[in-house]
């Protein structure tokens, strides 16, 4: 019989999980979260460490790869598996929680021997834009193969306004009146202790960020500069919804993993949202282009992104 793969949005559990935590307190929900942690922790040396990171866009596809990804034979679930996480935050915001505690979060040596072949990994859209994230990334994983996905920024920033006003965490009336203030609640960050203080946490930063996540070059170079050429894929978001058999496909080859056709590849974690001002839009497009113009020179590629 073949089991029906739940879709994977953020930190998102199947129905039948779901079910019995509404049913269950809130204190024992924690405890039990808490206790498989360190079950996960205790065990970190016997758990290898993930094949591939999965590090952004934030809105440009990662849930859709993921998603991909897990309904893939060859492809094992983060642990523990009735919880389908789609990542640990642990290159951007829970580094101080250690290597052992990291681990914790992917299947056993022996599992894998049941699977041979069989490749794990996570994706957190904020891996790219953190400014520490490769450099952490590149101390515990050196051999982790990277892949990024990116979509045109305009869409991308105004798809993520969207997200953030439907998890409640925008306020804001409108995507013209966040990306005003954009600037003024940046002011507070703290660039350097974000990457000097793995204890450091900037609530702006991770969440209001629309129009700095689209300047992809600024945060994707350190990321092309820090691993071989070799282990780093970049996609962009509109080749995979305009042809999500080949670009699956790459993936695949990337991974190193068979081919499979049992994939439904279908569009995950999209919103839907009304039209975007014209002139909002126009007022983007010029300015993403010098920097969709550096891309796209350090890339070697037209992006398409008029």
């Amino acid at each position: 019989m073949t089991q029906t793969v739940r879709p994977v949005r953020g930190v998102e559990m199947p129905r039948s999980v779901q079910a019995v935590r509404r049913a269950t307190p809130r204190p024992a929900q924690l405890a039990l979260k808490t206790a498989v942690r360190r079950f996960g922790a205790a065990t970190g040396g016997l758990r290898p460490l993930p094949d591939y990171l999965i590090i952004g866009a934030k809105k440009g596809g990662t849930s859709s790869l993921t998603n991909w990804l897990i309904q893939h034979p060859g492809h094992l679930r983060m642990f523990p598996s009735y919880q389908p996480l789609k990542s640990a935050h642990f290159f951007d915001i829970a580094f101080h929680e250690g290597v052992d505690w990291y681990r914790g979060h992917f299947p056993t040596a022996r599992a894998r021997l049941r699977h041979p072949g069989a490749v794990v990994g996570e994706a957190s859209p904020y891996y790219m834009f953190h400014p520490a994230a490769a450099g952490r990334a590149r101390s515990v994983v050196p051999d982790a193969k990277i892949i990024a996905v990116l979509r045109d920024p305009v869409s991308r920033a105004y798809s993520n306004y969207h997200d953030r006003v439907a998890a409640g965490t925008e306020t804001l009336p409108t995507f013209e009146a966040a990306i005003d203030a954009e600037p003024g609640r940046l002011a507070g960050v703290d660039e350097e202790r974000l990457r000097n203080d793995p204890c450091y946490y900037s609530l702006a930063h991770d969440q209001f960020t629309y129009l700095a996540r689209g300047r992809y070059l600024e945060h994707l170079s350190s990321w092309l500069d820090t691993y071989p050429a070799e282990q780093v894929l970049v996609l962009r978001a509109e080749d995979m919804y305009a042809d999500p058999a080949a670009e699956f496909r790459r993936v695949e080859r990337f991974l190193g993993l068979r081919h499979h056709d049992g994939v439904d590849l279908r569009t995950y974690n999209e919103r839907s949202k009304p039209p975007m001002d014209p002139r909002t839009r126009a007022r983007l497009a010029e300015y993403y282009r010098p920097h969709n113009e550096a891309l796209a020179e350090r890339l070697g590629r037209d992006l398409g992104w008029d």
